[in-house]
């Protein structure tokens, strides 16, 4: 097994055993949420918290340098010497957490120089897993079945997936200026990184985010969907997204 197949393995323990923690806390009907708001308002649980401690006890001993979303963020001039580093989204998706509709993901990355070169996805609530390596594909596992990614589809409508939470108005104008070309055009609306799965499955024709995202939002699915021979570029060059930069903050972005 080479490297990176061996570092899949490993993210994807992590990915399975944070989703078993994130759901005996979901399916405890009498458990307290712990709910509490961080700095930029955003909610934090404590399915959080016990996904990224689970997480950190497979990613740590790999000795690549991980980037959490609930962990520790460095400053740039420490992170910038990182050539390769694990981008980790523990629970992805905590509104719809909270809200119980199952729409929640595990995310986990491996960067290289910027650029994502592996993903894992895990959907608790279906026990669905994503996963891909740039370069040697993308597969989607469900019910014990293995699927290389895209999934053959049939004739269907032009499909537009975007944010069950967060729909700004310019996502929204984006999409009408879509459905001028596209008459039949069909929205689909979800949660977390499940957005990016539908593109790289090929059940959506394009992900369009124009509203803040972070880094640990998008680099699993990022990777998965190049895997999968899809592109993730910024809206307004049209230009791959980087990872790891100075501002942990994405550019609006179109998946396709």
């Amino acid at each position: 097994m080479n490297m990176k197949k061996e570092l899949l393995a490993t993210a994807i323990k992590a990915a399975l055993d944070a989703g078993r923690d994130i759901m005996e806390i979901y399916d405890d009907p009498e458990a307290d949420f712990g709910i509490e708001r961080k700095a930029d308002n955003s909610p934090l649980t404590r399915a959080d918290k016990a996904a990224h401690a689970r997480i950190m006890t497979y990613l740590e001993p790999t000795g690549i340098p991980v980037l959490s979303e609930e962990g520790a963020h460095l400053p740039y001039d420490e992170r910038r010497t990182w050539q390769r580093l694990w981008i980790v989204d523990p629970l992805d998706g905590t509104k719809e957490f909270i809200k119980r509709n199952g729409e929640f993901t595990v995310n986990i990355a491996l960067v290289e120089d910027g650029s994502p070169v592996m993903g894992v996805i895990y959907v608790p609530v279906k026990q669905q897993l994503y996963y891909g390596i740039v370069g040697e594909g993308a597969t989607k596992e469900e019910e014990g079945v293995k699927s290389s990614l895209p999934l053959p589809m049939g004739e269907r409508a032009f499909t537009v997936v975007a944010s069950r939470s967060h729909l700004s108005a310019e996502t929204a104008d984006f999409i009408d200026n879509l459905r001028r070309e596209y008459p039949d055009l069909e929205l689909v609306s979800s949660g977390s990184s499940l957005k990016i799965c539908l593109v790289a499955e090929g059940r959506a024709d394009i992900y369009p985010r124009h509203a803040p995202t972070m880094e640990w939002d998008t680099a699993a699915g990022d990777a998965i969907a190049r895997a999968a021979g899809r592109e993730v570029v910024d809206a307004t060059t049209d230009e791959p997204l980087r990872y790891n930069k100075e501002d942990l903050h994405n550019p609006w972005f179109v998946v396709e």
